[in-house]
């Protein structure tokens, strides 16, 4: 008979539960063997929740939205980005439910090879690991052009080796310290968003110094809905498929805080709070932002569309090309410093999720296993080192050849990252049959996505519509090979992963009735319990003191 302490309980429903020994869990493959050195639970509270926050705050917000305006006009990018910002808070409420219910550090590869199959989280990894390498060098080189504002005439190469070994030797620290770094630099994004936001709309409202009151103008001249590549209502629609596309690529990173909760202290209370924490940042900073801009900058100026030329610089940003508009000339160079900060915070944060996704792919023998060492503070170094040495494909683009070349790594790897929401709906949809499976209901979770389970099968529809028609450019005014290349390949090396791997592993797909739903469970009610004490104490001193 085990002892009472090696007892795993598991929910088999809403009111039963069913115990075994954790020595009989482990033969049946239903808790997993720890490695000699795992990640460190270091991040607090606050750290995740920052990182929710502002995990996508940088020169996408800022200076994409520019190129969407131009592209469908007011009301197309506010539809558009109201209908991806609801998708991308199902895909959150999705994976944190699988997260709060069975907490890993494998990231959402994990999850997909736990629940799916070990092919999906052989793709969904070496997807996501791919995706924020390449987009590493990308932002390593936005800040040496971002310097180049005040420098041009050094080479950006420069500056990608400093900031490089900057953000290198950030993510070798211990993930307390990381996480302190972020939330610095996750406190000044935000001061900087919501004051340009709040200062948009004080323009609009007559605070410029020509004192023009503009309100909502702009929607009825030149409109609110604005042709591209085609005139009519055709056009009308092609513009807001625009937006819609931008959008979706604006959002893409806000389910990577997911990545961090392998390494939270207390998944039970973070995982919430940073998952309430998106629709807030979705409502201020997506759909405040583009409403403002919408009320600022028309859709048809010059300063716009030349401004999106420049995808990279301070002029490039509609925020700028509001203030110029209203006449304030002396804000420019301020906002440009703040996108250096941005850009640095993204290349650091994508080495994190990098070599975090590494080391989950690692975990699950779907990488080498060097990847899984850590050090003496948790950090898996191999991992890090791994993803620190894309840094030097940002130098290809000190040459203009070259940079046309690396953008199409880009825009792969941004189809890549919309198959991977893809991949967390599944996942997510599989955990449910699961659960159903094996007898558990969902009033027995400990956490109940709102939305949920039907807002992940709106978003899985979207999604793969986007995926379809997000090419569509190729096809108008000639067909553009490159263009077509770059927006579907992604989905031909999606399938060759999971085909790849299925032949050479010979895996299957995880049957629901016998679907893992124990590992880390036990250690996770174990650390519940611990924080329990010091309220159980409390309360006892409370009775024996006032007699409550």
């Amino acid at each position: 008979m085990p002892a009472e302490e090696d007892k795993i309980t598991t929910p088999n429903n809403g009111l039963t539960t069913v115990q075994f020994s954790a020595e009989e869990a482990l033969k049946r493959g239903t808790i997993e063997e720890r490695p000699p050195a795992e990640l460190k639970r270091g991040f607090k509270n606050r750290h995740v929740n920052m990182f929710a926050i502002a995990g996508s705050i940088g020169t996408g917000l800022i200076i994409g939205s520019g190129q969407a305006l131009a592209s469908g006009g007011p009301g197309s990018i506010l539809v558009a980005y109201l209908i991806m910002g609801t998708c991308v808070y199902t895909i959150m409420t999705a994976f944190a439910e699988m997260a709060i219910f069975a907490p890993m550090n494998k990231g959402f590869s994990g999850y997909a090879t736990r629940f799916v199959d070990p092919a999906l989280g052989f793709a969904t990894g070496w997807n996501y690991f791919f995706k924020y390498s390449v987009l590493l060098a990308n932002n390593l080189t936005a800040t040496g052009l971002v310097i180049r504002y005040w420098r041009e005439d050094i080479n950006v190469g420069v500056w990608i080796a400093v900031f490089g070994v900057l953000v290198v030797a950030l993510n070798f620290l211990p993930v307390e310290k990381f996480g302190e770094t972020e939330f610095v630099m996750a406190i000044v994004k935000i001061i900087v968003l919501v004051g340009l936001i709040l200062c948009c709309f004080i323009l609009s409202l007559g605070g410029s110094p020509s004192g023009k009151h503009i309100g909502f103008r702009y929607w009825k001249d030149p409109g609110a809905f604005a042709p591209y590549l085609a005139k009519g209502n055709l056009g009308r629609l092609l513009g807001f498929w625009s937006c819609l596309v931008q959008g979706a690529f604006m959002f893409m990173g806000c389910e990577v805080v997911g990545i961090t909760y392998g390494e939270a202290k207390n998944p039970r209370r973070a995982i919430p709070r940073a998952v309430q924490q998106t629709i807030w940042r979705i409502a201020v900073f997506y759909i405040g932002g583009v409403i403002v801009l919408g009320m600022t900058v028309p859709y048809t100026n010059e300063l716009l569309l030349s401004a999106n030329q420049e995808k990279t610089s301070a002029s490039a940003s509609p925020f700028v090309v509001a203030l110029k508009l209203a006449g304030v000339e002396t804000l420019p160079a301020l906002v440009n410093a703040c996108f250096l900060m941005f850009t640095v915070s993204f290349a650091n944060s994508d080495i994190y999720i990098a070599s975090r996704t590494l080391y989950g792919l690692a975990r699950d023998k779907q990488a080498p296993a060097i990847f899984m060492r850590t050090n003496r503070w948790g950090v898996p170094v191999y991992a890090v080192s791994a993803a620190s040495l894309f840094c030097c494909l940002a130098f290809l683009n000190v040459s203009s050849s070259s940079s046309k070349v690396f953008s199409y790594f880009v825009s792969l790897s941004t189809v890549l990252g919309l198959i991977n929401w893809l991949n967390i709906v599944i996942t997510y949809y599989c955990f449910q049959k699961g659960i159903q499976a094996q007898g558990i209901t969902r009033a027995g979770l400990p956490w109940k996505g709102p939305l949920q389970p039907y807002g992940a099968c709106i978003t899985f529809a979207i999604t793969v519509i986007v995926i379809i028609f997000n090419g569509y450019a190729a096809f108008i005014g000639g067909f553009k090979l490159d263009k077509f290349v770059t927006s579907y390949l992604g989905i031909v090396l999606y399938v060759f992963n999971i085909v790849f791997f299925k032949t050479w592993r010979r895996t299957k797909r995880v049957r629901a009735e016998e679907m893992d739903l124990v590992s880390g469970r036990r250690m996770y009610d174990q650390d519940a319990d611990a924080e329990d004490v010091p309220k159980a104490v409390t309360q006892r001193l409370k009775s024996a003191l006032w007699g409550q």
